[in-house]
């Protein structure tokens, strides 16, 4: 199992480091879109209409995509206070309850999340001329990338991975 996993899991590695790259120039774009309606608005007087919902579609993606990456890093909702309190030995049973619940989560996304696109795919954002499914396609995205990333960390630990020990790369060895 190992022998496709390891590299899976740095093809997947990468992704989520290009998933994180993209999600911060998704966060400069919405900064200077908004800073451009507030010059325009302020200082020309001519607010352009575009503006608003543009920064709100590119926000709604910066976060979707950084909610999978939060998933792969280890950084989601988790049983915390319970690691705490319980044996070590129930450590990876609470962690992997929570990537199944993630996954779980995930997989509803993906599910409600594509109905959603496709009920709204024949209506229009007016300001934009993109059918209102893109305003729903981060949530497919990020589903199906929780899934990714959450069956990915439940197959490390399956296989013996130290991944509960290590903040954020699973194929990076400690010194």
């Amino acid at each position: 199992m190992k022998t496709w996993l390891m590299p899976t899991s740095r093809v997947l590695g990468k992704l989520s480091n290009a998933i994180l790259y993209l999600a911060g120039v998704g966060l400069v774009a919405m900064t200077v879109i908004v800073a451009y309606q507030v010059f325009m608005r302020f200082v020309i007087n001519a607010s352009p209409s575009w503006t608003e919902a543009g920064s709100i579609m590119i926000m709604t993606w910066f976060i979707f995509l950084g909610a999978a990456v939060g998933v792969r890093e280890n950084f989601h909702m988790g049983f915390d206070v319970l690691l705490y309190v319980l044996p070590p030995g129930a450590k990876p049973w609470l962690r992997a309850i929570s990537d199944a619940c993630a996954f779980a989560f995930g997989f509803g996304m993906v599910f409600y999340g594509g109905e959603l696109v496709i009920r709204y795919w024949s209506t229009r954002i007016p300001v934009l001329g993109l059918p209102t499914s893109f305003t729903y396609f981060p949530i497919v995205v990020s589903g199906v990338l929780i899934c990714l990333f959450s069956l990915e960390r439940i197959l490390l630990r399956a296989a013996g991975e130290p991944i509960d020990d290590v903040a954020a790369d699973p194929t990076i060895t400690e010194a």
